[in-house]
């Protein structure tokens, strides 16, 4: 999937970045059809100074998208705690819905910060009884699991969904948010049919071209400040 440049924007000495596409680009204008979506994006500061503890992420999704769970099963959040990716497909593997990258930076007292990785996996979930994707993720050295669960609500403005995460409790203290990439994409059987995870529809005359906000991607940072970045795309009806 091609990804264009990435976006950017500044607030002081903090920088926010995102870039994404979807495929494919050609949809039908009146009805939603099968999509994948990835993304990618983060914070860094200006003058390279250490990263800000973020509190909330969210994540917008085009308001022309639809995000199907109906029949599609769910992990419990229980069951990924403790768990290597491998056994995490184990338990859960017919939930999976996306994969990717996480990134941090560990500040310690009286240590240099530094910078760790971490493979991701996105299934559906739940929080009570919202609609929830859940992350797992799983850092090598040391070895360290991260389950992130974000709520599934509806979006504002141009975005008719949005992915909410509260940060706090799952990363503690010593560890700040710096970068993501996500691919969301999923193919499953309800009642006899095939289904997709997520669709979109392009709601242009038929046969030309429009722009529509993919996504926007807002941080909270302890302490209340928060930045965002979102980014258009094009797609052609078909």
């Amino acid at each position: 999937m091609g990804v264009a440049s990435a976006e950017r924007s500044q607030r002081g000495d903090l920088i926010v970045s995102l870039k994404g596409n979807m495929a494919p680009l050609k949809l039908p204008r009146e009805r939603p059809a099968p999509i994948a979506i990835y993304l990618e994006g983060g914070l860094q500061t200006a003058d390279g100074s250490i990263l800000p503890r973020v509190r909330r992420i969210e994540l917008g999704l085009p308001g022309q998208g639809v995000l199907d769970t109906r029949g599609l099963p769910v992990c419990p959040q229980r069951l990924l705690r403790n768990t290597k990716p491998p056994e995490a497909l184990v338990v859960c593997r017919s939930a999976l819905v996306g994969h990717g990258r996480l990134q941090a930076v560990v500040a310690l007292p009286n240590q240099k910060p530094f910078r760790v990785g971490a493979e991701m996996r996105a299934f559906n979930g739940r929080i009570g009884k919202r609609r929830a994707v859940v992350l797992h993720a799983y850092l090598d050295d040391p070895p360290t699991v991260v389950v992130l669960p974000f709520r599934i609500g509806p979006g504002s403005g141009r975005f008719g969904t949005a992915l909410v995460a509260d940060l706090g409790a799952a990363l503690g203290p010593s560890v700040r948010f710096a970068h993501f990439q996500i691919e969301l994409s999923r193919r499953f059987s309800r009642g006899g049919q095939v289904r997709s995870y997520l669709s979109a529809s392009c709601p242009v005359p038929k046969g030309t071209a429009g722009f529509f906000s993919l996504a926007k991607v807002s941080f909270t940072l302890v302490g209340g400040r928060r930045i965002s970045q979102g980014i258009a795309r094009s797609c052609r009806a078909r």
